[in-house]
């Protein structure tokens, strides 16, 4: 299953919605493909959607999701990272009405070189791709994620055993 979120920002993310319905039409996407879709005006054709969805089933379907799709947005994109999916995500732009400004494509940009743990595209021309090579992507990304709460265990119960020892 393919598992695509728009999130709830109030402008539509049509450009998204649609190129995966396509490629479900066509046959590209062979898999089931659920979607949450928001403030689209499109209403897809070929997948399953709701415009909004409750936490827990968001959750639920992230986890059971071969790939998740997403847009730029941070919760977005960290939620499948903590559930050990690496997201596709499509950043929204300006020039389609998308969004006020940019920030999703240089914050993805940056998330994608600095921690090389999602996928980003910006064009939705590169979605197939993405999508059709997501296996051999995700296998030759470094996905190693040290967890900041370990780390800070880690250095907490040294001090502490400093401290009483």
């Amino acid at each position: 299953m393919i598992f695509v979120t728009v999130g709830t920002h109030e402008q539509q993310f049509d450009r998204l919605i649609q190129a995966v319905d396509q490629l479900k039409e066509s046959g590209v996407i062979d898999e089931e493909v659920v979607m949450q879709t928001g403030y689209c005006t499109y209403e897809p054709k070929h997948c399953t959607w709701s415009r909004m969805l409750p936490y827990e089933e968001m959750i639920q379907n992230v986890a059971d999701a071969r790939i998740v799709i997403t847009h730029g947005g941070p919760s977005s994109f960290l939620m499948p990272l903590q559930i050990g999916k690496i997201p596709i995500v499509v950043s929204r732009q300006k020039k389609y009405r998308e969004h006020v400004n940019d920030h999703q494509v240089e914050f993805a940009k940056n998330v994608a070189e600095r921690m090389g743990t999602i996928i980003h595209i910006t064009e939705i021309g590169e979605l197939r791709h993405a999508i059709e090579q997501y296996d051999q992507i995700v296998a030759g990304m470094n996905q190693t994620m040290e967890s900041n709460n370990a780390c800070f265990c880690s250095a907490l119960k040294s001090l502490i055993d400093e401290i009483c020892c």
